[in-house]
């Protein structure tokens, strides 16, 4: 009986909130936008749910760059992808518009306070004491590492076609990959050998699970998850998830996989700082040598002053962070472009050329591999038309007004030049949609065309001054709370097409199917109604003489 009580409880209160917000007229109510298509949920389905891009595009096209979304018993969101109104939550008023409670704390959850689970000073703070990590000096000092991963995933492949072309799970392939980039350069360990028959970590079991797990609660995440919080201390909440239903197993596989990744982190934290204590070379060699992003974090912070340290659990949050933000956005980039290459057989013979031409006296350093044009022309466009993370949501954190580049028409006739906002309004971030804008990025925004790189964009694209911090998409946001590992993404993007490129060619095979989780996933057309796990099968073809 304890278990409906809790949720009866959460209930009550969030609906209590709703209806007193719902009977003060707010001024989202003179936003156009769809028609609400539930009266319990309003369009929230249709904004998140696996199979969104259709209604994404439709509204997008419909009512333009700001958008209002009716949701949870008449709750307004607000959508934009207005540049001046992205600068204005993303840059201008970062601390007005932080990341949402149901976010905030639902990460605190599956990571710990880490960087993607704080706020305000918290994060400031966790944030100066990484920066230093992500520098172009140290991108220089992995890239080797990152080679030598993406030779064994080459000799891996390329024994899998010795005997011709084969039909391999390419996204299978990027995830055991990515998970190995991050867990040697970001944590010093190795989770997987990249060969075909070995034994997956237990970790990596875990991360490959995460998202689908996630996605199943974004609802009572948005919702709920913030109430719940508040009821009892963590061991009771424990113990009230430990007597759900076996039958209710979403509950239990998202508590597993926590767990797993609590330990992991731990245990792979206390190596480390026992190497760093006591000095023994071999067992700094099995925690990373001191190379790794963790161990840098650790030596800085040991010594940072009082105010600048961070906590032992605020360091163990970063691993588990580390771990999902470098791992599926990645896989799920990479997966997209080895399958945009296959679908475009020109693009990719001239891509081929570029390489072998350029590696003619063997492997690129670090700034040689980034400079290449067409390299870059490729991972460019790609993460612009298909950024792995299609929108995210911020809430306002006071009353506030969010200006516009250009004035919409409000329901009532009258001509909307800025949006007051009230305190505790989501505002989801069209991330795709500002991508495509056809106003900034010209008629073509939704075709994938990398040569548009190799000429000057649109005068309307510089003009609108994107806050992304990453060539005028938003892909990687901007502000204060940016993808702090940009350039980290960019380099294992760029390594491993070279490398993957210039071994094989990639050909279609079944249809494939994108889904709108939280991160794109790809997936069989005739298997996505039962799979969340995800598959990109292509045909593989060697190329070239690799060594076994």
């Amino acid at each position: 009986m304890i278990t409906p009580l809790i949720y009866i409880l959460a209930l009550s209160v969030v609906l209590w909130g709703r209806v007193k917000r719902r009977t003060t007229f707010s001024t989202l109510d003179n936003v156009p936008g769809p028609k609400p298509k539930s009266w319990w949920k309003g369009s929230f389905d249709d904004v998140f749910n696996a199979r969104a891009w259709d209604f994404h595009w439709d509204i997008a096209k419909k009512y333009g760059s700001v958008i209002k979304i009716p949701t949870f018993m008449g709750d307004n969101w607000l959508y934009i992808f207005d540049p001046k109104a992205l600068h204005h939550v993303l840059v201008k008023e970062q601390y007005v518009f932080e990341e949402t409670s149901s976010f905030v704390e639902g990460n605190k959850l599956l990571f710990g306070p880490g960087l993607v689970a704080t706020l305000g000073e918290q994060h400031r703070k966790q944030r100066k004491m990484l920066n230093p990590v992500f520098s172009m000096a140290y991108m220089r000092d992995i890239a080797p590492t990152f080679y030598a991963i993406a030779y064994k995933l080459r000799n891996s492949l390329a024994r899998k076609v010795n005997d011709g072309p084969q039909e391999i799970d390419v996204l299978h392939w990027m995830g055991r990959t990515a998970l190995e980039l991050i867990g040697q350069s970001g944590l010093g360990v190795s989770f997987d050998s990249l060969e075909e028959d070995s034994n997956p970590h237990k970790f990596a079991m875990a991360a490959k699970s995460l998202m689908p797990a996630i996605f199943k609660f974004t609802f009572v995440r948005n919702y709920f998850l913030s109430t719940m919080l508040k009821i009892g201390p963590p061991k009771f909440r424990r113990f009230i998830v430990d007597l759900i239903p076996s039958s209710w197993t979403a509950s239990h596989d998202l508590k597993n996989i926590i767990d797993v990744m609590h330990s992991t982190s731990i245990e792979l934290y206390e190596t480390k700082k026992k190497a760093f204590a006591t000095g023994d070379y071999s067992e700094m060699e099995r925690a990373g040598a001191g190379k790794d992003i963790i161990s840098i974090l650790m030596k800085a912070n040991m010594e940072a002053g009082k105010d600048d340290a961070l906590t032992e659990e605020e360091v163990i949050g970063q691993m588990s962070t580390l771990i999902f933000a470098a791992t599926d956005t990645t896989s799920s980039a990479l997966s997209r472009v080895l399958q945009l290459l296959s679908q475009h057989k020109d693009i990719q013979e001239k891509l081929r050329r570029e390489l072998m031409e350029a590696t003619e006296d063997g492997d690129l350093n670090h700034d040689q591999l980034v400079s290449l044009p067409y390299l870059d022309a490729v991972c460019r466009e790609t993460l612009r038309l298909y950024p792995p993370v299609s929108v995210l949501v911020r809430t306002s954190r006071r009353d506030a007004v969010i200006p516009l580049s250009k004035p919409i028409k409000g329901l009532d006739g009258q001509m909307i030049h800025e949006i007051p906002v009230p305190n505790n309004t989501n505002i989801i971030i069209g991330i795709m949609a500002a991508n495509r804008n056809p106003e900034l990025w010209g008629e073509d925004a939704d075709e994938w065309k990398p040569e548009r790189w190799l000429s000057p964009l649109p005068e309307a694209l510089s003009e609108a001054h994107l806050p992304g911090v990453y060539s005028n998409l938003m892909t990687f946001l901007g502000g204060g709370r940016a993808c702090i590992g940009f350039k980290f993404a960019q380099l294992e993007m760029k390594v491993l097409l070279m490398v993957l490129v210039k071994s094989f060619r990639f050909h279609p095979s079944k249809e494939i199917r994108w889904q709108m989780f939280n991160i794109a996933m790809p997936t069989v057309a005739e298997e996505d109604a039962s799979s969340i796990m995800g598959r990109l099968p292509l045909i593989i073809e060697r190329i070239d003489a690799v060594s076994s």
